[in-house]
């Protein structure tokens, strides 16, 4: 009898941040796993190669033929199966360039927060250099001096924003530090190493984590607006943003070319960035 009474509370504080989780959010969740369920499957999903052409099906309608349900574009390549494949490339360079900028910026922030004098001071200052410059200047310059190579160019959008990550966790750190657990660790021996790995980035990673999903959308961002300019991702590979470039030229007569990638843009950065700063007011008890 008692187990039974028992139970009901531990199931409902089970799905209570569910209920309190607003619609939209909801939404967004939903969104962004479609997303990376076609990211994970865009190779088995799609109808089509995406390189497959059919020159007699050119500039086929949306829901006007039977094999093109979003349409062809100028050289009869299904619009559908290259939107999917786009969508992956984009995903994978965020994701990619995220992880490398978290770890860039997390470990150089860690460094000047460990050792402070000099080594602090330069770190935070080319932190300040870096922000206030805008990025994509920087990108263009290295891309169009080294030229645009895959493995650059994701090296390259995985040094967006480091300095927020930098910031971020030096600070973080040197307030860890004020509290008893790290100090009661260095106190009995316990090696610096490990006292950073084991003890202080389980407690912050919280906020570390929030500034991924921040930087996430940037990225997606940054990868579109250079694919569009001609020099992120190179023909015969194929991204968002390289699908809107290819599209804007026949807006007239074939607007879902430039549409569909657009608008698979738009709704992915949207999301990510209102389910940042939906975990922002979860992790921060400030803002609560």
């Amino acid at each position: 009898m008692t187990v039974v009474t028992s139970s009901r509370p531990i199931r409902s504080s089970t799905w209570a941040p569910l209920r309190r989780m607003p619609a939209s959010i909801g939404l967004c969740c939903l969104w962004i796993g479609i997303v990376v369920v076609i990211g994970i499957t865009a190779r088995w999903i799609s109808p089509f190669d995406y390189l497959d052409q059919d020159p007699l099906a050119r500039f086929a309608r949306p829901v006007g033929s039977a094999s093109h349900i979003l349409g062809s574009d100028y050289l009869g390549r299904d619009v559908l199966s290259n939107l999917l494949i786009a969508t992956q490339t984009t995903l994978m360079i965020a994701l990619v360039g995220s992880i490398i900028c978290a770890l860039i910026g997390t470990t150089l922030g860690l460094l000047a927060a460990h050792f402070g004098g000099w080594l602090d001071n330069i770190i935070m200052g080319f932190a300040d250099a870096m922000a206030s410059v805008p990025f994509i200047i920087i990108a263009l310059g290295v891309l169009a001096m080294f030229g645009s190579s895959p493995l650059l160019f994701v090296f390259l959008v995985g040094f967006q924003n480091w300095e927020r990550y930098a910031r971020l966790t030096r600070g973080l750190v040197l307030s860890a530090r004020e509290e008893g657990y790290a100090e009661a660790a260095r106190v009995i021996g316990v090696p610096p190493r490990r006292i950073y790995l084991r003890h202080m980035l389980p407690n912050i990673a919280g906020p570390l984590i929030v500034q991924f999903t921040v930087n996430f959308p940037e990225i997606i961002l940054l990868e579109s607006g250079l694919s569009f300019l001609g020099l992120g991702i190179q023909p015969p590979a194929t991204s968002l943003g390289l699908m809107v470039a290819d599209g804007r030229n026949y807006l007239a007569i074939a607007w879902w070319l430039a549409a569909f990638p657009g608008v698979v843009i738009v709704l992915t950065t949207l999301s990510i960035s209102l389910l940042g700063d939906y975990l922002r007011d979860r992790f921060d008890a400030r803002l609560r």
